[in-house]
This record gives C-alpha cells, sequence and structure tokens, in this order.
C-alpha cells in the first residue's frame, strides 16, 4: 500500500569475543545514533524496536570469551527472532563478524512451530571466515563464524548460540571474497558454497538475482551479512583487514537493492565498523549508503507485489 512505513528492528550485539578475553564495541550504538534513525525515517520506514543483546547480571560472572559470546549470540537470537516474529524487519548491528550465529539462529526460529526454519546466507565479506582452528593461520575466532554456522568445527559454540541445525554449504553463497588462507581455500573448493565476484557487483550481473533465487527455492528466509572490510579500502581507512579491489559503498548498495527486492531476504547485519578510526565518518557514511539500498530494495518489493 502506498504510503505504508515499512517495520524496523534493530538488534545490536556490542560484543565480540576473541583469544583475548570478551570485548565490548561501541560500534553498534554508533551506527545507531549517528542518523541512522532520521535515514530510515526519512525513507518511509518506522523503527519500532531496537534492541541490544547484553549479557545479563549473572552471566557477567562467567569466564571463557567464546562462552560470553555464545550466551550473548543467545540473547541477539531472542531478539531476531521477536521481531522476525512481530513482523519486523532487523538490521543488526554488529561487533564484529561473531555475530552472524545469533542472527541466523534468529531467523531459524522464528517460526510459528517448533520446527527451524531454513535459512540461506549472503555472505559479503572479503575473507570466507571459515577457517577452522584445525586451518587457521591467525587463531582469530573472527575467521571462523562460517565454519561454525555450517557445522565445520566448534559445535558447543553454535548450540549456545542457539543455531541447530548447522547451514548445509550449499545454503551459502560468497560474495566479494577475494583473501583466503591456503587451507581455507581448500574448505571453500570443497564446499557447496556459490560465488558472486567483486566484478559481477559492479556490473549489477544477472548472477546477483539468480543466486537469491537460488537460495529461495533452497531455504525459507534469506539473510544478508556484511563485514566492512568487503569495501574498498579507501571507504574503510580504519579497518585493520582490508583487502585491495573492494566495491564501493555505492556499487554494494546497488546490489543490496537487487536482492532485498527477494520476498525471502529478511534480514541484513553490518559487522565491524571501524568505529575507533573514523574521524571523517567515511565508513559511516559507507554504513547509511548500504542501509539506503536495502530499503530501496524493500521498498521495490512491495511496488512488485502490488
Amino acid at each position: 500500500m502506498e504510503g505504508e512505513k515499512t517495520g524496523i528492528g534493530i538488534a545490536k550485539l556490542p560484543i565480540s569475543g576473541s583469544r583475548g578475553g570478551t570485548e565490548a564495541s561501541s560500534g553498534p550504538d554508533l551506527m545507531e545514533s549517528g542518523g541512522l534513525m532520521d535515514l530510515l525515517e526519512g525513507a518511509g520506514c518506522s523503527v519500532k524496536d531496537s534492541r541490544s543483546a547484553v549479557l545479563t547480571p549473572e552471566e557477567e560472572k562467567h569466564y571463557g570469551a567464546w562462552h560470553r559470546l555464545g550466551l550473548a549470540s543467545r540473547h541477539l537470537t531472542d531478539i531476531v527472532a521477536d521481531q522476525r516474529r512481530s513482523g519486523l524487519f532487523t538490521l543488526g548491528l554488529l561487533a564484529n563478524c561473531n555475530g552472524l550465529m545469533g542472527m541466523l539462529a534468529g531467523l531459524q526460529h522464528s517460526g510459528p512451530s517448533w520446527k527451524p526454519l531454513k535459512v540461506g546466507l549472503v555472505w559479503i565479506d572479503a575473507h570466507g571466515d571459515i577457517n577452522t582452528p584445525e586451518t587457521t593461520l591467525s587463531g582469530m575466532l573472527g575467521g571462523m563464524p562460517v565454519a561454525v554456522s555450517t557445522g565445520l568445527c566448534l559445535h558447543r559454540l553454535r548450540m549456545e548460540c542457539g543455531l541447530d541445525p548447522a547451514l548445509p554449504t550449499r545454503y551459502v553463497t560468497m560474495v566479494g571474497v577475494r583473501d583466503a588462507d591456503p587451507l581455507e581455500q581448500e574448505i571453500i573448493d570443497r564446499s557447496d558454497i556459490e560465488h558472486i565476484t567483486v566484478d559481477q557487483i559492479r556490473r549489477l550481473s544477472p548472477a546477483i538475482d539468480l543466486e537469491m533465487e537460488r537460495l529461495g527455492i533452497l531455504t525459507d528466509l534469506i539473510y544478508v551479512h556484511i563485514d566492512m572490510d568487503a569495501l574498498t579500502p579507501e571507504e574503510v581507512p580504519g579497518h585493520g583487514l582490508t583487502v585491495e579491489d573492494g566495491p564501493t559503498s555505492k556499487e554494494m548498495a546497488d546490489a543490496l537493492e537487487i536482492m532485498f527486492e527477494h520476498p525471502k531476504a529478511a534480514a541484513f547485519g553490518v559487522a565491524s565498523y571501524p568505529w575507533r578510526n573514523d574521524p571523517d565518518k567515511r565508513s559511516l557514511k559507507a554504513v547509511y549508503t548500504m542501509v539506503e539500498g536495502v530499503v530501496r530494495g524493500l521498498k521495490n518489493r512491495k511496488t512488485l507485489d502490488d
């Protein structure tokens, strides 16, 4: 209906897990408070809910970085599931890519019955993040969330986040991945993961729509996730893991518009905003440019439905 506002739920995970401990991040709050609300309202959306996944006082006493991340991610799972059941489109603002499991789990368990839904993943990142503890060169948990989510490792962490069952690799499409460790690349090559290249993003190739159609046939809902290092380094100079030859935020926004015209695209997550080093707000502007592309896709979807 013309003039009807799109209901939005914001789900924040301001906690990241690493080898050294659990770290609080201001990135999610800064992405929200820097002008996002005005952008969404101006684009014909209405923010109905905004919540952060935080540890309870009792959980704060727990030790173990990965365990604490799992506990926080379970709260993210509940937020996303609640928003989906309320008819809202979830925008995830995530400290880093370790928020993936909670976003997927929330959609997976947002259905009307006890049966988990099948969730597809569009993974937009310069890196595959499908390392396991056996293949990783860095030891970073941040290089493993796709492996965890697809059941390749750290099963207890995945279950703690609420993601059960794991995603089959055929439910995954990687976008813009161009820097993988040697053994990580072997995992990718032996999987059923499909790929969209940076060049296909720039050209707005039919492959984008075809991949959404493929995932839509296989799954009930699709989650689209982007790590800011997927973009050209010029737009994320404060990010420590940038890789050359990435798309601009405008190019990515145009591709996201196509993705979110698909009726099963149910949530969008932005991870790893370099909040500590973004003095001219260049990276924050890139976040908002991409959100605008997502909203255009949602609005186009309604037009097509009408």
